[in-house]
């Protein structure tokens, strides 16, 4: 008798238990998440005066004395479900910091804010999609590798060669690694020197800025075709107290894009010397773009929204999504040169480890992030004071849901963590409802959109 595939066996195996219908509404609680972690464990609420026990719950009732709970992954790559979540709460966080809401004054949409974008400098001409003829150049010639100079063929934005040097020989990838290594230092000092020039231009010294306006900045960090980060950030300016305090008279939109085009002009670098390559002194790139944003696309430059849905998008796609590495460590030489990627890719995780082995390096953890090409930042990064946080979205969520603290009460509660992922039957049926699950959103939103059309064109 020929047996079923272990995946049509172990979804009927599934469907057959006696608690299926339970199963099924844990996984589309979590939203059909790819890879749920397993739980065991207990929770008791008591009145906190009489010891009355007012509700208690035991995962030894759940199928598989087991509950499943949320991934939370970012990467779409890993967890499409979590990471449409971690898009949405993004979304809400960077829009709250551009028009309010969230506990954040709605006033703050008419503070002086800029969307900016910085970018790494050149480690060597690289193939571009540029419309155009990519790097056309009258004299020809050669490199001292015998390689063109230049290249004549208009490439597609999703030709392979795009972002690959001319000449890898001449490239710099150990410049290119130890960039991403100290790009968050980059920025740090980015922002200590905006900081310090909005204060010289009025006349104070950084240390009293504190006592007329604040800095607040929320980033995402985006990989280009080169396989170079660059930044994108919004830059608002607040009074002293932050988002509920309204910016000093002095301070204007084109005040705070002086001062950032100056500062990125201005910071540096300086690494440590190694006896392998030396010193280096690392900079911004020569792109710099610093737009004023508006309401509703009230003026030439982006509209709050659109910012918003720009960072979200970014802020889910992983190393791997975007072809410039890995979603997962590299632990040796071997998984260098396993990994599904690109020549111009696997060179730069090749640099990191050999650079990773050097002492002088090692606090810079390069092997460690070899699948991110050296950079080890947080992928999204805001100051304190930009608006609300991840805790406070998800905490609106569970309240909005129902899953809220009784007041005048004691929570006693006792968890292990016992695996997580699932089976290839549990994998299938997961996918199934994550599917439905964005399906019904989208026709939601559609018949929203319809809504809103048909009701505006009643005007």
């Amino acid at each position: 008798m020929r047996q079923l595939p272990e995946t049509d066996s172990d979804t009927i195996r599934r469907a057959q238990d006696p608690q299926f219908a339970r199963w099924l509404e844990q996984i589309t609680a979590t939203g059909g998440c790819a890879h749920p972690v397993h739980l065991s464990g207990l929770t008791t609420t008591l009145d906190a005066t009489t010891g009355e026990i007012l509700r208690h719950y035991d995962t030894r009732d759940e199928p598989g004395e087991r509950l499943l709970v949320r991934c939370r992954n970012r990467r779409a790559t890993v967890c499409a479900p979590c990471s449409r979540l971690h898009a949405g709460d993004t979304f809400h966080l960077v829009r709250a910091g551009l028009l309010g809401g969230k506990n954040i004054p709605a006033d703050i949409r008419h503070r002086p804010r800029l969307f900016l974008t910085l970018t790494a400098p050149s480690f060597g001409p690289v193939h571009r999609a540029a419309g155009d003829r990519c790097r056309p150049r009258r004299d020809g010639g050669t490199c001292e590798h015998e390689r063109p100079l230049g290249c004549t063929v208009v490439h597609a934005p999703d030709a392979p060669l795009v972002g690959h040097p001319l000449c890898p020989d001449c490239y710099d990838y150990t410049a290119h690694a130890v960039w991403h290594a100290h790009a968050s230092k980059l920025w740090d000092r980015f922002v200590i020197d905006v900081r310090r020039r909005l204060a010289t231009s009025v006349g104070l010294v950084q240390s009293q800025l504190g006592s007329h306006a604040r800095l607040s900045f929320a980033r995402v960090a985006e990989y280009q075709k080169r396989a170079a980060v660059h930044i994108h950030a919004v830059i608002r300016l607040d009074g002293p107290n932050g988002p509920t305090d309204d910016a000093p008279a002095w301070g204007t939109t084109e005040l705070l894009a002086d001062a950032v085009h100056a500062s990125a002009r201005r910071v540096l670098v300086r690494t440590s010397y190694s006896p392998a390559i030396g010193e280096l002194t690392l900079r911004w790139g020569e792109q710099l773009d610093a737009r004023p944003l508006h309401v509703n696309g009230d003026g030439d430059g982006p509209d709050d929204d659109a910012v918003a849905a720009y960072v979200a998008k970014y802020v889910t796609k992983g190393a791997s999504e975007t072809g410039a590495g890995l979603d997962r460590p590299i632990t040796s030489r071997d998984d260098i040169e396993a990994a599904p990627v690109a020549a111009h890719v696997r060179t730069l995780m090749r640099t990191c480890w050999r650079l990773g082995g050097l002492p002088e390096y090692e606090p810079l953890r390069l092997r460690a992030w070899a699948h991110t090409l050296g950079y080890r930042g947080h992928i999204l990064t805001k100051s304190r004071a930009y608006s609300t946080t991840y805790t406070a979205l998800r905490a609106e969520r569970a309240h909005h849901l129902g899953h809220t603290e009784i007041p005048d009460t004691a929570t006693e509660r006792n968890w292990h963590y016992v695996g997580s992922g699932h089976t290839p039957g549990a994998a299938l049926i997961a996918a199934g409802i994550a599917e439905d699950l964005a399906a019904n959103r989208e026709a939601a939103r559609e018949a929203g959109s319809s809504g809103s059309r048909g009701a505006l064109g009643t005007g």
